[in-house]
């Protein structure tokens, strides 16, 4: 593969960066891209870490000697994943941005605007793993399986990995970052980003302000006894833990959200029964071949989980899901994935 030319969305981070590392070792013809999200801050708290995060792209293409664009999506952005975000919430669901923004942005217009630029392949830093068998393209779990990200590839298909290059899914991330010290990258002891994956260290809570207006309400039992108030219930999601300062009561965990009554049902104990589920409704359903759905497989309902058995039902555009376990604090609006060993089949949207 020596000479074809790739693009690696190179966020200034570590993994990104080894990604580079290793492809233009490898004689790939390699340019880089830094994607901008979201570089509005004067309507929320902290300050947007885009421009930081680029000068760090710009320190590791000058130590690569390879070229920087920046690419700009904001309006895309705030379209695709920002929008759907403030809907899904206000509708009492927990979205999950990272996975819109794979689809959309990074494995979306990333790639159409690397094919303009003449580019073979893209890449990026996540921790998955693509195999070609046959014609068929299968997403596979990255080697370090406490990093492995296919939980938020799942809505990949064919026409993308086909493009695609994952450099750093057969390493652990204890060999990036060796590599990115041996090869002397400046970003080689950065830290994991964490926070909103566009708008860096600003709070969930205070984005959301911006368009949904807190309003206080009731936090009750089951049994409908009022023992607190919260501050608006899209800030809050199943299974989150409150006091709610209850004398000799132990911990509150969220068990529904009431969006027409405004209020959080809550009951006492981590393990309450009614913060289980023993069946689900997955909708928006993404598979990353045509490969055919058996009865059983494993999914996962939230990242870093291990695998669940489950039992499959399709009906329509929509799959029943009845775990062989009950799953604790399944959320409306996350995502489920279904695995065949380490290789990712594809997942939807819990109902």
């Amino acid at each position: 593969m020596t000479g074809k030319k790739v693009c690696v969305a190179m966020s200034g981070g570590v993994d990104s960066s080894v990604s580079a590392a290793i492809l233009k070792k490898k004689g790939y013809d390699v340019i880089g891209a830094f994607i901008v999200n979201w570089s509005d801050t004067k309507n929320t708290k902290g300050e947007c870490a885009w421009r930081e995060e680029r000068r760090d792209a710009m320190r590791v293409a000058a130590k690569l000697d390879i070229p920087l664009h920046t690419l700009n999506f904001e309006k895309e952005y705030r379209k695709w994943v920002v929008s759907y975000m403030f809907k899904e919430y206000s509708a009492g669901r927990t979205p999950n941005p990272d996975i819109l923004c794979n689809k959309f942005i990074k494995f979306g217009l990333f790639l159409k605007a690397a094919n303009k630029l003449k580019c073979d392949y893209i890449a990026t830093g996540h921790y998955a793993r693509i195999k070609k068998v046959k014609r068929t393209y299968q997403l596979h779990k990255g080697i370090d399986r406490d990093k492995d990200q296919t939980y938020f590839l799942y809505t990949l298909d064919q026409d993308v990995l086909k493009k695609t290059l994952f450099p750093v899914g057969g390493m652990k991330k204890n060999e990036v970052r060796k590599y990115a010290r041996m090869i002397k990258l400046p970003v080689s002891k950065k830290p994991e980003s964490m926070g909103i994956c566009f708008v860096g260290k600003v709070k969930l809570e205070d984005f959301l302000k911006q368009k949904i207006k807190p309003k206080k309400g009731d936090i009750v039992t089951t049994d409908g006894k009022k023992i607190g108030t919260h501050n608006g219930i899209f800030y809050y999601t199943v299974g989150q833990r409150h006091g709610f300062g209850i004398k000799g009561g132990g911990q509150y965990y969220i068990v529904k959200k009431d969006i027409k009554n405004n209020q959080l049902i809550v009951a006492r104990g981590k393990n309450n029964a009614l913060l289980y589920s023993n069946n689900i409704i997955v909708s928006n359903l993404s598979w990353v071949s045509n490969i055919k759905l058996g009865p059983k497989c494993k999914s996962k309902i939230r990242h870093r989980q291990d695998d669940q058995d489950c039992f499959i039902q399709s009906t329509d555009n929509k799959v029943s899901v009845i775990f062989k376990k009950p799953q604790w604090a399944v959320a409306p609006g996350q995502s489920i994935v279904f695995y065949q060993g380490t290789r990712c089949l594809g997942g939807g949207i819990i109902q």
